[in-house]
């Protein structure tokens, strides 16, 4: 049997490298750790740190094809960020135009959460810790 130690990284495709790459870092305030353009694939990979070993490897390539559905299409459903105050969350992504989702309450841990979208649609929790 495998013993898997943690998750890596988080693969994400966008449609617009320039405005994805804002949101991540200046919206979501994730730290750069390397940017690389691949000729060869007239494509970008940035690597954006996520806490403490976590990353988010973000793609451009030309002409990706649209996600399938939302939310409910089979694979990655979204991915989910903590947070330590998700009403302060909330306001700073409002200072940004972009809109969530109604906070809801986990039936099973009590815990707050809400969701919003990157600029590709692709879903993304705030999970309050």
């Amino acid at each position: 049997m495998l013993k898997l130690k943690a998750p890596h990284h988080a693969a994400i495709i966008c449609s617009d490298y320039s405005v994805s790459k804002r949101f991540y870092t200046e919206v979501l305030g994730l730290q750069v750790i390397s940017e690389v353009y691949r000729k060869e694939r007239d494509s970008y990979k940035l690597d954006l740190k996520v806490g403490n070993g976590f990353q988010i490897e973000l793609f451009s390539f030309p002409d990706p094809p649209p996600r399938v559905s939302r939310p409910e299409a089979c694979g990655l459903r979204h991915l989910a960020f903590t947070c330590e105050d998700i009403a302060q969350s909330l306001a700073e992504l409002a200072q940004y135009g972009i809109e969530a989702e109604s906070v809801r309450i986990d039936e099973i841990t009590g815990k707050r959460f809400t969701f919003f979208s990157d600029p590709d649609g692709l879903p993304l929790e705030l999970y309050e810790t």
